[in-house]
């Protein structure tokens, strides 16, 4: 039986990839071995999806398609080989992240429009999509959570969110709703972190004291 691969299929694996790649990255900063580098790579690739197929009640994607697995083993195996380039690459961590979270945002709410869900749902699952996975990230590796911090992150996915809502009300072709999707928040996290666009901090009061 061929193999048959949609553009949203291919922004899928190439995110997916992508996220493995900054949550191995990240194990190698804590020293995780291979097993761990590799769960971690796993869950930030897989989280946010995971979190979007329960919510819409359907089976977790990698349960029926193995190749998610194998993704995350080859991001492993090429920066196990390729470590020291990477690592050498300015921003490497950043870069991959802004790269998966445009793509699952674009993969979240395709799946969640081809569900039959409204497009408000779309996009709340689009953010879930592109931002859960970091969080799991980060939890796992003992950092704060980047989504919880004055980064534009999630905000990020949002702003693509309207950007797909907007074309797919004026009836665009649905490939270039996705592409103006992934361009907007990677543009916006990008943007967002070189000029240092941050939400106000909510503070304590008892702490100006």
């Amino acid at each position: 039986m061929p193999l048959e691969l949609s553009f949203v299929d291919l922004l899928d694996y190439a995110g997916t990839f992508a996220f493995a790649i900054s949550g191995i990255r990240l194990a190698s900063v804590k020293n995780f071995d291979l097993f761990g580098a590799y769960i971690v790579g796993w869950a930030t690739a897989c989280g946010g999806g995971t979190i979007r197929d329960l919510f819409l009640n359907m089976s977790p994607f990698w349960m029926t398609q193995w190749v998610y697995l194998v993704i995350t083993g080859v991001a492993l195996v090429c920066y196990m080989f390729w470590h020291k380039f990477i690592n050498r690459i300015s921003g490497t961590i950043f870069l991959f992240d802004a790269i998966g979270l445009a793509l699952f945002a674009v993969v979240g709410f395709q799946k969640t429009i081809e569900a039959g869900f409204p497009l408000w749902t779309a996009n709340i699952m689009g953010m879930c999509t592109g931002a859960v996975g970091g969080v799991i990230r980060d939890i796992l590796i003992n950092e704060v959570p980047l989504i919880f911090r004055r980064d534009i992150y999630a905000l990020a996915c949002i702003f693509g969110g309207v950007v797909f809502s907007l074309a797919y009300m004026i009836d665009l072709p649905n490939f270039l709703c996705q592409i103006l999707c992934a361009v907007s928040v990677f543009t916006v996290r990008v943007l967002a972190v070189h000029y240092h666009w941050q939400l106000p901090i909510l503070h304590d009061e008892e702490d100006k004291l």
